[in-house]
């Protein structure tokens, strides 16, 4: 199983940014999904999450400018990112907890995609 992420770049404070997260493979089920970043000199923390039905969640720093949602059909969850902040600079990672056989899951994280918003 895969998590493959895109999106990521530079942008200016204010602007807007949409990452992908694709889980390919051996997969029976994808469940809970979700987006965590990490800066510089940090520890790694949770931005937001999507459950299969679609029940979200959101770090307080991001609510009102981050809208996270997903394709069960494609496996891929998006993260749509407005009114951005130079503190929301980090490296993005996606997260998934998928089912590989009826009776084993997993949590798997893609490679991470930076985003950069400048002054």
């Amino acid at each position: 199983v895969q998590l493959q992420a895109s999106g990521g770049g530079l942008v200016q404070a204010g602007g807007s940014l949409r990452l992908s997260c694709a889980a390919s493979g051996s997969i029976i089920v994808v469940n809970g999904m979700g987006w965590y970043r990490q800066a510089p000199g940090k520890q790694r923390e949770l931005v937001a999450t999507i459950t299969r039905s679609g029940t979200t969640n959101y770090a307080d720093s991001v609510k009102g400018r981050f809208t996270i949602s997903r394709d069960n059909a494609r496996n891929t969850v998006y993260l749509q990112m407005n009114s951005l902040k130079p503190g929301d600079t980090a490296v993005y990672y996606c997260n998934a907890y998928i089912a590989t056989s009826p009776f084993a899951g997993h949590d798997y994280w893609g490679q991470g995609t930076l985003v950069t918003v400048s002054s």
